[in-house]
């Protein structure tokens, strides 16, 4: 089954990193969100690409010509007057990765549709490039063939990062309490699967796949959520860079199944 990431978006709120990189390309632990993100996907046997980039897109291109290169022990050996080259061990992933230019300002919808034509008459995952988790990707895809309706997104608690207070009319405090688990409300965590007639609601490059898709599917009752308790973190900002960086470097990334 397929798998496609969006990975075109500018990135504006890490501008400190995204100026010189398509966000996805930012990196954690000396490699690529983009690749943390599908190494959890090759953890479950999900090995088929197809990344839907834009801003920068060649750069994305760059790092997957090269990645067989840099990731392999080398001999480049000169002495006959040749550039031979003796690969002795590779360490490079079973992925077969397609990348796209969906154009520069193409909204989310509009990039999927684009990859229509390499996508074809079949189901497949999608899932943004810039948040990892460590959800269990077979059960969402359990989940999905079992409710029988043409989209499923992981569902995860946004949890309120500060005091809950009671406002009155008047803008006076009537009540203070620090938040509780209850507070959480529930947000799109990507991680979707979608069966292919979601291609029929998808017009062109303005269409926004979470306002002018998904509310429609919702409203038809096409739509189901996989809730998933664990964790879940996106990196829209360089402090939430550092903070996968941390656990990265502590050896407690939730997301890390692979090794």
């Amino acid at each position: 089954m397929k798998v496609v990431l969006l990975a075109g978006g500018l990135g504006t709120r890490i501008s400190e990193e995204s100026q010189t990189k398509p966000k996805p390309m930012v990196e954690i632990g000396g490699k690529p969100i983009l690749w943390h993100i599908m190494k959890e996907y090759s953890y479950y046997g999900f090995n088929d690409f197809i990344i839907c980039a834009g801003y920068k897109q060649y750069m994305i291109k760059e790092w997957f010509a090269d990645y067989f290169l840099h990731n392999s022990d080398i001999t480049f050996d000169f002495t006959n007057g040749r550039n031979d080259m003796i690969i002795h061990e590779q360490k490079c992933e079973p992925w077969k990765v397609t990348v796209v230019d969906t154009g520069y300002e193409t909204m989310t919808g509009g990039r999927i549709k684009r990859v229509e034509k390499y996508i074809g008459n079949e189901r497949f995952m999608m899932t943004y490039g810039d948040g990892v988790c460590d959800v269990d990707i077979r059960k969402i895809l359990e989940y999905h063939e079992q409710h029988g309706k043409m989209a499923t997104l992981t569902a995860v608690m946004q949890e309120q990062q500060k005091g809950i207070l009671d406002i009155a009319a008047d803008r006076s405090v009537r009540a203070f309490r620090e938040k509780r688990p209850m507070d959480s409300a529930p947000i799109n965590a990507g991680y979707m699967v979608l069966e292919p007639d979601i291609f029929g609601y998808l017009k062109d490059d303005n269409t926004v796949l979470e306002k002018d898709v998904l509310e429609e599917l919702a409203e038809k009752g096409e739509l189901m959520s996989y809730v998933h308790k664990g964790f879940w973190q996106c990196m829209d900002t360089k402090r939430e860079m550092i903070l996968l960086e941390q656990m990265l470097a502590a050896n407690q990334a939730p997301w890390k199944k692979w090794e």
